[in-house]
């Protein structure tokens, strides 16, 4: 066990109201738009995962009393379509539901809710997860094309920036950071890498939940029932020197390419959060315990640099140091970004997505902050290591770090 210093262990004492996980699960993660959820929507993806998730916490249904998940893209923010979805997987109405969409952290921000919800006594047990079909709902709402014209118009650069593909912000902390396109398309190399070995050996079977979809024959133009067992963006025995033959998409001097960038995929989350003394009377062991999260903001323009300002709040509100930490999974939106972030923090490579990240998996991304949790826990389980951190930048410039300890 790491040593503390004295702040860190009144934050980390162990209390019948801490929050604990008991079961963090994913979906595997697909390429959109041909991968094996290509014709599936984002309630099939999400259902099994939110039925395995209870299962593996060893808890009922009707133990669940509110769900709050992460969506992004999903038409109305998937507030019907999800509560249809929850009532169809077996869970009663007396389980409420609500969605939240905070970009790319979206399901880590409904663990944090959740787990609010929990520590001032409004619940005892909730369901925190996210979901995303990007082969449905990529496209035009990605970016929203019914703005004001007072919005349009702005002399306020940052209310303009908010409106920025993300590849543009990603050219952008390239530059202003220093980061070249070797360092990149080394850095995408050995996301695969570690993916790849990560899947051989085995690591993300304790995480995944298998999904069976509706998927179309392409000869026959007939449905039929398709199980995906696995992640199916890794590229196993990727090379520099093919991923350096990549043209840059966001203009002919740009670094980022469709290889060192954040793959566009589908997929889902779910993970069980209860209080301490409610598992324990019921003789349930936890995988870890929620400790906190941290939001900071950032330009839009550059809102890949966020965990840059997260992480050092999260650690301080904590009482731990950067060294204390085990394992961190930082979200991997572009190689630039991420390299930025590593840079300017200090972190040891090492412990920053030991098993890959969002470049080799993909990115769902309304589910990817409760699929890194669900990877965290994992890893600190394979290592028998105790103290992890999921951090990621959102869209229109922020930073969400949280801190987890396995128990």
């Amino acid at each position: 066990m790491a040593a503390f210093n004295k702040v860190a262990r009144n934050v980390l004492q162990k209390s019948p109201n801490d929050v604990v996980l008991l079961s963090a699960v994913r979906s595997p993660i697909n390429r959109s738009f041909k991968g094996g959820y290509k014709d599936a929507y984002p309630e099939d993806i999400l259902m099994p995962v939110m039925k395995v998730a209870v299962q593996r916490a060893q808890i009922a249904p009707r133990d669940v009393n509110d769900a709050l998940i992460g969506n992004v893209l999903a038409e109305l923010g998937f507030a019907k379509t999800g509560r249809m979805a929850l009532n169809h997987a077996g869970f009663p109405n007396s389980t409420t539901f609500h969605t939240i969409n905070r970009q790319c952290s979206s399901s880590l921000q409904a663990i944090t809710h959740l787990s609010h919800s929990i520590m001032v006594g409004q619940i005892d047990v909730g369901l925190a997860g996210g979901v995303e079909s990007m082969s449905r709902n990529y496209g035009s709402r990605g970016i929203p094309t019914d703005v004001s014209p007072t919005l349009l118009g702005s002399t306020n650069k940052d209310a303009r920036d908010c409106l920025l593909p993300m590849g543009i912000t990603s050219e952008n902390v390239a530059d202003r950071y220093k980061v070249d396109r070797t360092s990149q398309d080394e850095y995408a190399v050995r996301s695969h890498g570690r993916a790849s070995r990560a899947q051989k050996e085995g690591r993300f079977d304790w995480e995944i939940a298998p999904v069976t979809v509706q998927r179309m024959d392409e000869a026959t133009g007939q449905l039929h029932d398709f199980e995906v067992t696995k992640d199916d963006g890794i590229r196993h025995g990727l090379s520099f020197e093919k991923l350096s033959t990549l043209k840059p998409v966001f203009g002919e001097n740009g670094k980022s390419t469709a290889g060192n960038s954040s793959q566009i995929s589908d997929g889902a989350s779910s993970a069980i959060l209860a209080r301490r003394s409610w598992a324990e009377e019921r003789g349930l062991k936890p995988l870890g315990r929620f400790v906190g999260t941290q939001v900071k903001g950032c330009a839009p323009d550059e809102m890949g640099i966020g965990p840059v300002y997260a992480i050092p709040a999260l650690l301080k509100y904590a009482g731990v140091e950067l060294k204390d930490i085990d394992v961190i999974e930082l979200n991997e939106a572009f190689a630039s970004q991420t390299i930025a972030c590593i840079r300017e923090l200090g972190l040891d490579e090492e412990k920053v997505n030991p098993n890959g990240g969002a470049i080799a998996l993909g990115h769902p991304t309304g589910a990817t902050g409760a699929r890194q949790t669900a990877t965290l826990f994992g890893e600190l389980r394979r290592q028998d290591k105790e103290m992890g951190m999921v951090s990621m930048c959102a869209s229109t410039g922020h930073g969400v770090a949280s801190h987890d300890q396995a128990l």
